[in-house]
């Protein structure tokens, strides 16, 4: 760790005002933590008092976290002297975080337009449920209705039964990193254009986007199916990620690549029955049922840590299955100092996550107090040699190398790629991307929506002549992304501490399973294992029945990592155009999902040291019902009092018999679509949503409204690939380009004479020693 003395926070002097409450107070946590300095403002009769648990000693506890350490102003618009103090503090500040309710009067009565008329260098991030330009902006959302709508549902639970929602308030805390990036990215522009924007955000759009997307990047495990085509079924989750019952417990085991079941091979001793090459194929394993119970029987009268120990010595990734205490209880999460005491209120003291994010080996919180104050940012002076091409997006002129792999590697660069930077995917065919399915030539889903918008340079970073020429692109580039095992960048010559030699400006993050550092630094890590082996595996369950577990078919936590990388890639540019040089950034995984479960930890925490914790008063029904159709879900989730009388009226029943509300509610459902059902709650105020299966998804009115996704026909594909499309709403950025992803190397000749000045002859050459290398295409794409 770096002296706090010497930690220059990215965000440093950058203002922002936050009128948000609720979920999505974590936006602003995520901007503090990172530097920036946040108020608290609350408006008389505009923002509302709306605040997040659990409670303890009548405390709400996220509200707490997100709040920690933050300045609070109250203003009374009705007052003269007050409107001038707030036009002043605008005036003062770079970007305004709000969330008032679309149509209501508080919207009226903030008009965030009239207040980008006034300061036009204002970025604002205006959030809501389902965002305010379209005929959903009424609706109103639950985490169980954001889960329903994105998709999710439909892949979380045992087929034949309901539905199960996640652990957590997953939809919030995934779509306040959304968020984030984007506003930052806008901010960045702005401060190259001068202009400010004003963004749309739905926290709907940002919990399908960053939670488990139906059309994004799905992990190798899904061998090039689009997670669009899956659903839940139990006998492919036993095989993809198989949770093993083992003599003190459970461990999940990853055995996705040829060597790590050449691996799982030896360990069990080299079984006749399974000798034949043919199990090198993933396709063969997972059909293979007697391959399961072999290792079912080999694990049987192992332990959970013999296990661990055995499988990472032979190369296969195994992790146990911990509860969420034995999680915190581990020796790795002290060792990397993730949790502080923070005295929450008067005399409330807990443990809480000191940051998602470690910037130049510190960690980025506002827990640590003490830093200098910086400049506020008028310019970016760096950014502004780098002109725009005309897109319309914001992060045009900037260059990206891409070394990331699978979800959380393509995910990061294609944000990048998405919002205008020229993003370069560095890549071999001696180690492929495990996303990389099939054919040289062929071209999947999940890996055309991980990586469109890059180019392909095929570059042996294993050799000498490689890693020069890497290191030419490097001294031409702003980012480089890596989600390496720790200790490869550096083997590669493509870590920081070599990188800022060679170019001083450069900005490099790391992502990896646990982080770069602590005793679990070097294990091999997948997202199952980490969510296995942070306790999020033994929550995802049905209630009262352990075992039930049900977190195989979802990437959680690969794209919101991503999100994380991304914003920290985007803070250090920042704080490049002040500074004029760069930074490095590492991201753990099993952190990002630790700090989605940050209330219950320092709510458990609280009540063993002997503070009351407020039982959750639920005035229900709260949970999903059947509707007409096979496997077809309706999420109904009653707030309040003024939902339960809402949903009487839409089911018939008077407060006398309020008594049978719940049987009333199943059996008015059980006789409509999910949608219907939906679409009649959403119209008396109820929040609702009906459990949509991912190919349901792009045809959804309030999706095709947002211009949510694309149809593309790639030129390496048989079938056209349906694929996000809008990441972010605002008035000055343009949609995604079509840039369609690349073939290994594909652009490998165009960028070496592009940027590394080689002439035909030398590239050649280079091809002939293997360090440069092109696919072999029948019918090449047409230029």
């Amino acid at each position: 760790m770096s002296d706090t003395a010497t930690y220059d926070p990215p965000l440093a002097g950058v203002e922002i005002l936050d009128l948000t409450s609720g979920p999505m107070t974590a936006v602003g946590r995520l901007l503090a933590d990172l530097g920036a300095h946040v108020t608290v403002v609350r408006l008389a009769g505009i923002t509302d008092d709306s605040v997040l648990g659990p409670v303890v000693d009548d405390v709400p506890i996220q509200t707490a976290i997100d709040r920690h350490g933050l300045a609070t102003v109250d203003i009374d618009l009705a007052a003269e002297a007050d409107r001038k103090r707030f036009d002043e503090m605008l005036a003062g500040t770079d970007i305004l975080v709000e969330s008032s309710r679309p149509g209501s009067p508080a919207e009226a009565a903030l008009s965030v337009r009239s207040i980008r008329s006034r300061h036009p260098e204002l970025v604002v991030l205006s959030i809501s449920d389902f965002g305010r330009d379209n005929e959903y902006r009424h609706w109103q959302a639950t985490t169980p209705v954001l889960h329903a709508l994105t998709s999710e549902l439909t892949r979380s639970g045992i087929p034949g039964r309901e539905p199960l929602v996640p652990p957590a308030e997953l939809p919030y805390q995934v779509a306040a990193a959304q968020a984030a990036v984007m506003t930052v990215a806008v901010y960045l522009d702005r401060l190259r254009t001068g202009e400010g924007d004003l963004i749309d955000f739905s926290v709907l759009d940002g919990a399908m986007q960053t939670l488990d997307p139906p059309f994004g990047t799905a992990g190798s495990a899904s061998a090039g199916v689009a997670l669009s085509a899956q659903r839940r079924d139990w006998n492919a989750e036993r095989q993809r990620y198989p949770i093993i019952a083992c003599k003190d417990g459970h461990v999940r085991i990853c055995i996705l690549a040829k060597r790590q079941w050449r691996g799982m091979f030896e360990w069990m001793g080299r079984p006749e029955e399974f000798a034949d090459p043919s199990y090198d194929k993933l396709g063969k394993r997972f059909h293979s049922p007697h391959l399961l119970d072999a290792i079912e029987a080999f694990c049987a009268d192992k332990t959970r840590s013999e296990l661990e120990a055995q499988g990472q010595a032979h190369g296969v990734p195994t992790a146990a299955v911990l509860t969420l205490s034995e999680a915190l209880n581990a020796d790795h999460f002290a060792a990397r100092g993730f949790f502080r005491d923070v005295e929450l209120a008067p005399g409330v003291v807990g443990p809480v996550p000191a940051g998602v994010a470690e910037i130049d080996g510190h960690r980025a919180s506002a827990l640590t107090a003490g830093h200098a104050p910086r400049p506020r940012p008028s310019h970016a002076p760096l950014l502004t040699g780098r002109q725009r091409r005309g897109q319309g997006l914001p992060l045009e002129g900037l260059r990206v190398l891409d070394l990331g792999v699978i979800v959380v590697g393509a995910d990061t660069a294609r944000l990048f790629g998405d919002l205008g930077a020229d993003v370069i995917k560095i890549e071999h065919s001696a180690h492929p991307d495990g996303l990389r399915v099939g054919k040289p030539t062929t071209m999947t889903q999940p890996f055309a929506a991980g990586h469109r918008n890059k180019r392909s340079i095929g570059l042996d970073l294993r050799a000498e002549e490689g890693r020069e020429l890497a290191h030419r692109l490097v001294k031409l580039s702003d980012v480089v992304l890596t989600n390496y095992k720790p200790g490869v960048a550096e083997a590669l010559g493509m870590d920081y501490a070599t990188l800022r030699h060679i170019n001083p400006e450069i900005v490099v993050v790391d992502s990896s399973a646990f982080g770069p550092t602590g005793p679990w630094a070097k294990r091999l890590g997948y997202g199952p294992l980490v969510r296995a082996a942070v306790g999020f595996t033994n929550l995802w369950v049905y209630p009262g029945e352990a075992e039930t577990f049900c977190d195989t078919i979802t990437v959680y936590p690969d794209h919101v990592a991503a999100r994380i990388g991304a914003l920290s890639a985007l803070a250090l540019l920042l704080r490049r155009e002040r500074t004029g040089t760069g930074g490095a950034a590492s991201i753990s995984q099993a952190e990002v999902m630790l700090s989605h479960l940050a209330a219950d930890i320092a709510a458990d925490a609280l009540e063993r040291r002997g503070h009351t914790r407020v039982a959750d008063t639920q005035h229900g029904p709260w949970r999903l019902f059947p509707a007409a159709g096979d496997d077809s879900w309706v999420a109904i989730t009653v707030r309040d009092s003024d939902d339960r009388r809402a949903l009487r009226g839409v089911v018939g029943v008077t407060q006398d018999d309020d008594g049978r509300l719940e049987d009333a509610v199943e059996e008015w459902a059980s006789t409509r679509s999910a949608v219907e059902a939906m679409e009649t709650l959403q119209a008396a105020g109820v929040p609702a949503g009906a459990a949509l299966h991912a190919p349901e998804v792009p045809a959804w009115g309030y999706y095709e409204q947002r211009r949510a996704f694309r149809e593309e026909l790639h030129p390496h594909a048989a079938e056209p690939f349906m694929m996000e499309n809008v990441q972010i709403h605002c008035d000055h950025v343009a949609d995604p380009p079509l840039g369609q992803a690349p073939l290994l190397g594909e652009q490998t000749a165009e960028i070496a004479a592009e940027l590394l000045g080689l002439d035909a002859a030398e590239i050649a050459a280079l091809h002939e020693r293997g360090v440069l290398e092109t696919p072999q295409v029948d019918n090449p794409p047409k230029a």
